[in-house]
């Protein structure tokens, strides 16, 4: 048995199965059982008026609907922030504008990587090339 600090509370506690202490899971739970009661009764409404009724964090409601525990099928309005620009969406990570911008900079670096130049600044400075390089640079335009 091994031990290690809660990302949550930052307490002590034996590692199991789950990686947060027992406490956090719990209270979790509750938040979930929260948002749940509060979607039962108010099938249309969003992730903000979820969260301001549940004093349960956006973040947490996005975790409940990215692993399955609340169903966007079945709450028309619950979208939640792309991961990088923010605007709301219904599935996956990002919204189609950031997926296109990202794989067009990924097509461009390895444009860019077939060149022997392309790949000389890729080996000389790691940050500057390869598919990190491609998202910073989505990221920082």
């Amino acid at each position: 048995m091994s031990l290690g600090n809660c990302p949550r509370c930052g307490k002590l506690f034996a590692k199991g199965f789950k990686n947060m202490c027992p406490n956090c899971i719990k209270d979790i739970e509750l938040e979930y059982e929260k948002c749940l009661k509060f979607l039962r009764e108010e099938k249309t409404a969003t992730i903000q008026e979820v969260s301001d009724a549940t004093e349960v964090s956006i973040k947490q409601i996005t975790k409940f609907i990215k692993e399955g525990r609340i169903s966007v099928a079945d709450n028309p309005n619950m979208m939640y922030p792309c991961e990088i620009c923010g605007v709301l969406i219904y599935e996956n990570n990002m919204c189609d504008s950031c997926r296109n911008h990202l794989t067009k900079a990924f097509t461009n670096k390895a444009r860019e990587g077939s060149h022997s130049q392309g790949t000389q600044d890729s080996q000389s400075n790691p940050k500057k090339g390869g598919a990190y390089g491609a998202v910073d640079k989505f990221r920082n335009s």
